[in-house]
C-alpha cells in the first residue's frame, strides 16, 4: 500500500490488565526501554493516571529515561474526564501526552455517567482546555466505540462534531468488548474517515447544547488509531481491516496481553502488515523474540508453544518430509523466516523426524556419521520418541555416544523383559527375564527401590543359576544432559567394582529407572566380552 503505519504498544497499560499481571516500576522501565529502543515502537502507553503511587514512580522513571534519550514525545498515559486531576497527575509524572478516555457510545455515556452527549462534550472540552494550558498533548479514546457505531452512530458523530475545534492529535477507536468482525471494522472506520470537520466559524462561542449532529461540516482530515480486542480471536484480522480502511495507527501489546482474551499481539500485527498489506512500520523485527521473552518473564504469563512468531515450536519442523523439502530449495518455508525475528529453524527429533531431520541436526553440530551409524541413531531416536514428546538437539550428542560407544555387534546378555512394582508400605518388587549366551533365566527379588530390586534379581541369576559372582555398585549419578529440560533425557552413570577394578557405564533414556537398567546391561556385556576374549 506504500504507506507507513504507526504502532502504539499498550503492554504497560492495557496489557497490565491481564488477570494476575502487575509489573513492578523497574520492570515497567525495562520493558519501556525494550519497546522504544530495541523494537523501535512509535509510541507506548505506560499507565493509567491516578491509579497508585507505584504507577507514579514507574511513569516518572520512564519519563526521565525517555527525556534523557530524546523519546519523551513517544510516551503516553491514559487520562480521564475528571477536570484537572488526570492532567495534574500526568504533569507531575513528567509525561507530556494524555490519551483521554471518553465515552464512545450513548449506552456508556448515559448508563455510566448519567449525562447527555452535550454534557459529556462540555466536560471533555474543559479537560482538554486545561491540558493545553499545562502543555500536555491530547489524544482521545472513544471507549466502546464499536458498540457506539453499531447502536448509536448519531451519538458518535455528535461527539466528533462537538470536539472538532479542539487540539486533538488522534482519535483512538477501540473495539472495547471485542465484538467486531473485519467487515464491520472496515465499514465503521470508513464512515469515520468520511466525516468532514465542521466549520469552526463561531465555534468557540457556540453553546454546547446547540451543536449540530450531522450538519455544517467543512473538510479537514483527522488521524485515527484502531485498538483491537481478541474476544472472538479476530484482533489481528480486524487490524488488517482497519489499515485497509485508512487507519494511520494500530494499538498492540506484546504477547497479546490485555483484558479478557487480550489485545492484538505485536509480533503477529507486524507480520500481517508487512507480508499481507505491504505497508511499512518502524518495528525492528529481529528483536521481537527477545522482547517477547522479556515480557513473558516479567508477566509470568507463558507464551503458548504454538503462538505465531514467538512460540517455542513455531519454527520447528517435525515431519521428516519437511526437512527433506527444506534441503531441496526450501519447499516447506514461507515468508515467516525465523531469522527475521531473531530465531532459527529447528528440526525436531522424534518418531516422525526421519533421517532428513537427524542429518540436519548432525550437520549443525558438526557430527559426521556413516550411513549405518545414522540408521542406528535414527532407530534409537524413534524408540525414544515413542516415550517422550520431543528429543532436543542438545540430547543428540549423548544419543550418538550412547548408541555408538557401547553398540557391540553381538549382545551376549539381553534383557528380554522385566516388571518392577512399588506400593505404599511395601518394598519394591522386580521380576526379570534375562538371556545370557543364548540361555534364558528368570528371577524375582525385593529391594529398597525399583532399581535395587532389579539388580538383586540379576544378582540372583548370576549367583544361584550361573554360579558366578556379580560386580558391586559403588556409585550412581543421575543428570539431565546440558541444554536439556526436566522432561528430557535422563543420563545415569553407574560405577561398579569388579575384582578391584572400576567399571563405569552409562544409560540414556526418558525414564530414570530404564536408564539405570540399560547401564547395568551394558556393564554385563562388557564383562562377557572380556570373558570371551580371555577364552573362558
Amino acid at each position: 500500500m506504500g504507506k507507513t503505519i504507526e504502532i502504539m504498544d499498550t503492554t504497560l497499560r492495557d496489557g497490565e490488565q491481564t488477570s494476575g499481571v502487575s509489573f513492578m516500576p523497574h520492570e515497567k522501565l525495562m520493558i519501556a526501554r525494550a519497546l522504544l529502543q530495541d523494537l523501535n515502537v512509535d509510541r507506548i502507553e505506560v499507565a493509567s493516571a491516578r491509579v497508585s503511587e507505584g504507577e507514579m514512580e514507574a511513569v516518572k522513571s520512564i519519563s526521565r529515561w525517555a527525556s534523557q534519550n530524546g523519546k519523551l514525545d513517544r510516551v503516553e498515559v491514559l487520562g480521564f474526564v475528571d477536570g484537572t486531576k488526570s492532567v495534574d497527575w500526568i504533569v507531575e509524572s513528567g509525561c507530556q501526552c494524555m490519551n483521554l478516555l471518553c465515552k464512545g457510545s450513548r449506552k456508556h455515556c448515559e448508563g455510566q455517567l448519567h449525562k447527555t452527549v452535550e454534557e459529556h462534550i462540555a466536560d471533555i472540552r474543559r479537560t482538554i482546555a486545561y491540558a493545553q494550558e499545562k502543555g500536555v498533548r491530547v489524544n482521545v479514546y472513544l471507549e466502546d466505540w464499536s458498540n457506539g457505531m453499531k447502536d448509536s452512530p448519531d451519538y458518535v458523530f455528535a461527539l466528533m462534531d462537538g470536539l472538532a475545534d479542539m487540539p486533538i492529535e488522534r482519535y483512538m477507536l477501540p473495539d472495547t468488548l471485542g465484538v467486531l468482525n473485519p467487515m464491520e471494522v472496515e465499514k465503521f472506520i470508513k464512515q469515520m474517515k468520511d466525516l468532514p470537520k465542521p466549520s469552526l466559524k463561531g465555534r468557540a462561542s457556540c453553546a454546547v447544547d446547540s451543536l449540530p449532529l450531522r450538519e455544517g461540516r467543512g473538510g479537514s482530515l483527522v488521524s485515527f488509531d484502531f485498538h483491537a480486542h481478541n474476544d472472538y480471536d479476530l484482533a489481528v484480522s480486524n487490524v488488517l481491516a482497519a489499515v485497509t480502511a485508512g487507519c494511520q495507527g494500530i494499538h498492540t501489546s506484546v504477547n497479546g496481553l490485555g483484558e479478557r482474551a487480550g489485545n492484538a499481539p505485536l509480533a503477529s500485527v507486524q507480520a500481517v502488515l508487512k507480508d499481507h498489506l505491504h505497508v511499512q512500520t518502524n518495528i525492528n523485527e529481529s528483536r521481537l523474540g527477545e522482547v517477547s521473552r522479556l515480557v513473558e518473564s516479567y508477566s509470568g504469563i507463558a507464551i503458548p508453544p504454538n503462538k505465531p512468531i514467538t512460540g517455542e515450536s513455531v519454527f520447528t519442523q517435525v515431519a521428516g518430509v519437511h526437512a527433506d523439502g527444506d534441503n531441496k530449495a526450501g519447499l516447506y518455508q514461507n515468508a515467516l523466516l525465523p531469522e527475521r525475528f531473531g530465531r532459527k529453524r529447528e528440526y525436531a527429533l522424534g518418531k516422525n523426524s526421519g533421517k532428513a531431520n537427524i542429518l540436519r541436526n548432525l550437520e549443525e553440530l558438526g557430527l559426521e556419521l556413516s550411513p549405518e551409524q545414522t540408521k542406528r541413531v535414527t532407530e534409537r531416536i524413534i524408540e525414544l520418541g515413542d516415550k517422550k514428546e520431543l528429543v532436543t538437539q542438545e540430547d543428540l550428542p549423548y544419543i550418538v555416544s550412547d548408541v555408538l560407544k557401547h553398540g557391540a555387534p553381538e549382545e551376549h546378555v539381553k534383557l528380554l523383559s522385566y516388571v518392577v512394582t512399588t506400593a505404599y508400605g511395601l518394598k519394591p518388587l522386580a521380576s526379570v527375564r534375562l538371556e545370557v549366551n543364548g540361555e534364558t533365566y528368570e528371577e524375582s527379588a525385593k529391594g529398597d527401590g525399583q532399581f535395587d530390586a532389579f539388580v538383586r534379581a540379576i544378582r540372583h541369576i548370576y549367583k544361584n543359576r550361573l554360579g558366578r559372582s556379580f560386580p558391586w555398585l559403588t556409585n550412581y549419578t543421575v543428570s539431565i544432559p546440558p541444554g536439556g529440560r526436566t522432561d528430557a533425557l535422563v543420563q545415569t552413570v553407574i560405577t561398579w567394582n569388579w575384582n578391584d577394578r572400576v567399571l563405569r557405564t552409562r544409560g540414556l533414556d526418558a525414564d530414570q529407572t530404564e536408564a539405570a537398567i540399560k547401564s547395568t546391561i551394558k556393564m554385563l556385556n562388557l564383562l562377557e566380552d572380556e570373558s570371551k576374549g580371555a577364552g573362558n
